[in-house]
């Protein structure tokens, strides 16, 4: 459901609640009631003793939990504390709304702690308001922590003062998090040594201007997912449209940013921490998938069986035989591989990790654009350019562009033997894959620096910066049907377009009404 049909719930709200009829019984004038804005004013001050609240209506996703908790002390002013009052003034309040306006009854003074049948008759609303904060922890905390205290006479109940203190830091953490700055741990390595993976920094939203949340009905602490219980931390009842709010500046060539994975509008429901695959690329997931069912698919086939036959054993031409008529028969019925390994995928919830390893997860899920996986990379280029990468230098609009100070490169290395001690003065990792043996030859992935003084303390050491094989130059070359298989693993996962790591054909990046 669309903002719109929220906001026009808070606009029409108080005339629905008849509250033209019940200000009087709390000492305010009906005309109150029917200015728009001013009435949340009033209402506030009267229920909550808060005016200022009504400004907290503005933000989507807390307009709804600021128009219950209005709804909720309204009801208490007039004496209706129970478990059942609290839930209708989340839910619908309407018919006590109705009530309170026909009994004439005055509203009450606040309650008074000192008074047990007072307090009594406020305690299951009150723990109901607990576990909407925080289920089950909330009450925990408030038991644990209440061991080490004692409640002083004629103050709120611990459940009370725990529901009020949480509710508040929720909505706080809510409006912050979502419109000024957000915390973001480093995922990945791919930012190395700028920042590495750990770092821990908070995002300023008000740089380039925060996105209005498109599912602001959410848990404000969490992205997308609830930790430990896997579920999802929002809900798509009150969806809107993508809006930016004006932010103090513009993304600039080599900024570094914090932005929604493009490819993350599908996903594997898979939490698993570190190791789940929620942030990885479904349709790479797909590719993959697919081909392992289109290989174990031709290998319990009969004709796979004849060409083994025919072939003889002893063929030294069979692997490669194999390998072409597997490759050649996943890439022409691509999309009907992709659609069974989707159906896998979102009907069995199985999938298979590097290893071959099956494991289950929750199925297929649709993200929103704020719910998709939180990446940070520097931004290379801006809607308009072109962008190319040729023997591992990147291009934009033709020109070299900018390399900063920790630029990473792949590096064939002879005449280095990799010393635990030793490479640690280097700041070179095996655990995270900074060097590693593949074919019989040595691989480092090195800065400028790092590269140096390597080259400074192994004088016969020889570096030789790692170019991907690409396609023969000749215009008549006919790639393998390996070839068009590879091209699946890179962007657009075209068989005909090879791309590679260190050599990217041109694209220009969209720009507005393009």
């Amino acid at each position: 459901m669309a903002f719109i049909y929220f906001y026009a719930l808070i606009l029409i709200h108080p005339y629905l609640a008849c509250w033209w009829i019940s200000f009087p019984q709390a000492g305010r004038k009906p005309w109150e009631a029917l200015v728009p804005g001013y009435n949340y004013y009033v209402a506030y001050k009267v229920s909550c003793h808060k005016p200022w609240w009504c400004l907290l209506l503005l933000f989507p996703g807390v307009h709804l939990v600021m128009l219950a908790v209005l709804n909720v002390s309204y009801f208490r002013r007039f004496g209706y504390f129970s478990l059942l009052d609290t839930v209708q003034g989340i839910f619908f309040p309407y018919v006590l709304m109705f009530k309170i306006s026909q009994n004439k009854d005055k509203a009450l003074p606040d309650t008074d702690w000192t008074n047990e049948s007072e307090v009594k008759k406020r305690m299951m609303g009150d723990h109901l308001a607990l576990f909407f904060a925080l289920p089950i922890i909330g009450h925990a905390l408030a038991y644990f922590l209440g061991l080490f205290s004692k409640q002083k006479p004629g103050s709120k109940t611990r459940v009370k003062e725990w529901g009020d203190s949480l509710w508040f830091a929720l909505i706080a953490a809510g409006i912050i998090r979502t419109y000024v700055f957000e915390p973001f741990q480093i995922p990945t390595g791919s930012m190395e040594k700028t920042l590495v993976v750990g770092d821990f920094l908070f995002v300023n939203k008000l740089a380039y201007g925060c996105k209005v949340p498109l599912t602001p009905l959410s848990y404000p602490l969490v992205h997308n997912t609830v930790p430990w219980v896997n579920m999802k931390s929002y809900t798509s009842l009150e969806k809107g449209d993508y809006t930016r709010l004006p932010g103090f500046g513009k993304v600039n060539r080599n900024d570094v940013v914090v932005f929604n994975y493009p490819s993350g509008d599908t996903a594997v429901y898979d939490p698993r921490m570190p190791d789940g695959l929620m942030g990885h690329d479904y349709h790479g997931i797909l590719i993959n998938e697919g081909f392992r069912i289109c290989r174990e698919s031709v290998e319990n086939q009969r004709l796979y069986q004849e060409m083994i036959q025919k072939n003889n054993f002893s063929n030294p031409n069979l692997d490669s035989i194999y390998w072409d008529f597997i490759f050649t028969r996943f890439v022409d019925k691509l999309d009907f591989y992709k659609e069974e390994a989707r159906t896998m995928l979102r009907d069995d919830k199985i999938a298979h990790i590097g290893n071959g390893e099956e494991i289950s997860h929750y199925g297929i899920i649709d993200r929103p654009v704020d719910k998709r996986e939180n990446y940070i990379k520097r931004c290379v280029a801006i809607p308009g350019d072109v962008i190319e990468i040729k023997k591992s230098v990147l291009y934009v609009n033709g020109k070299k562009a900018f390399v900063p100070k920790h630029q990473n490169m792949r590096y064939i290395v002879d005449g280095v033997s990799p010393d635990y001690e030793l490479m640690q003065e280097y700041g070179i990792e095996e655990e995270r894959q900074d060097y590693y043996y593949q074919d019989g030859q040595m691989f480092m992935h090195l800065t400028l620096g790092q590269l140096a003084l390597l080259k400074k303390d192994f004088p016969s050491a020889k570096f030789k910066l790692y170019i991907e094989p690409q396609y023969s130059d000749d215009v008549n070359f006919v790639p393998t049907p390996e070839d068009r298989f590879k091209n699946l693993q890179m962007f657009p996962k075209d068989a005909n377009i090879n791309n590679t790591f260190t050599d990217f054909s041109k694209i220009q990046i969209p720009y507005k009404g393009k």
